[in-house]
């Protein structure tokens, strides 16, 4: 009895895994939520009531489908506590659960309007490889962190001496340390750093230096930094992907070494 019952489980989360994993609702599933991040910007023109009125009636439609969507989701996982492992499972769980709560003409309408426009995120879990872009972002996160500390210790010395040679010549850029860090905050990223450049050039004619110097271990060494450890995060994101999805499969050691097996028990035979 046991058995048929668990059989009938997994025949019957069968059916909604091959409507998931579907090329086809998976575009739906897509567009729905294009579709739905174009209403959300929609509604931040003066529409006339009467569009207004069917934009509405579209919204209750989308999370209706959304609703299906992520029932088939749940479905399809023949341990149903699996689906509640993955992080972003859950985070689509809670944005459908909110959505479907009448609160546009309460207090909390804020709280609405908030979560449907989150929803545009949903394709980020709809989309393995956004997925897999975000995760390396995140994992990349402690050694980017160390990163950037060194850049705040780079950027806050160059504030000090910039503050120290060049309050006299603009204070409103080089008042205080504060100042001076978002003034280098602009120089790094270019916004009419020459103007700055040029105005202490006037009454320290080697400054060009400071600003040179600046710019390359903040906008250059740093920068490629950054982007380095990001990429590798990713390679490594893809390799253990690949590695999840051929577990099992035979890799080009295994072959190797079967074929030398093979090679040897040959000649013993001779």
């Amino acid at each position: 009895m046991a058995s048929a019952l668990t059989q009938r489980t997994h025949r019957f989360a069968a059916i909604f895994l091959n409507i998931k994993q579907n090329k086809i609702f998976e575009t739906i599933v897509v567009a729905v939520i294009l579709f739905s991040a174009l209403m959300i910007g929609a509604k931040t023109y003066n529409i006339p009531s009467q569009l207004l009125t069917v934009i509405v009636w579209l919204d209750y439609g989308i999370t209706i489908f959304f609703l299906i969507e992520i029932s088939i989701r749940f479905f399809a996982e023949t341990n149903k506590l699996n689906f509640f492992k993955s992080g972003w499972n859950i985070f689509d769980t809670i944005i459908v659960v909110i959505s479907l709560i009448p609160i546009e003409d309460s207090e909390l309408a804020l709280v609405g309007r908030l979560v449907r426009i989150f929803r545009v995120l949903r394709m980020v879990s709809v989309i393995p490889e956004l997925r897999t872009l975000l995760n390396s972002l995140l994992r990349a996160l402690p050694q980017l962190g160390y990163v950037a500390l060194l850049m705040f210790i780079i950027v806050y010395i160059y504030a000090a001496v910039g503050t120290t040679f060049f309050a006299s010549v603009n204070e409103t850029l080089w008042g205080d340390i504060a100042v001076s860090m978002l003034t280098l905050f602009r120089v790094m990223t270019f916004e009419d750093w020459t103007d700055v450049m040029y105005e202490t050039m006037e009454f320290y004619p080697f400054s060009w230096a400071f600003y040179i110097s600046f710019i390359f271990l903040n906008a250059f060494a740093f920068l490629n930094m950054l982007i380095g450890i990001v990429v590798n995060v990713m390679e490594k994101e893809n390799a253990e992907q690949w590695q999840q999805e051929h577990a099992g499969e035979p890799t080009i050691q295994d072959l190797s070494r079967q074929l030398d097996e093979l090679k040897q028990l040959i000649e013993s035979k001779r």
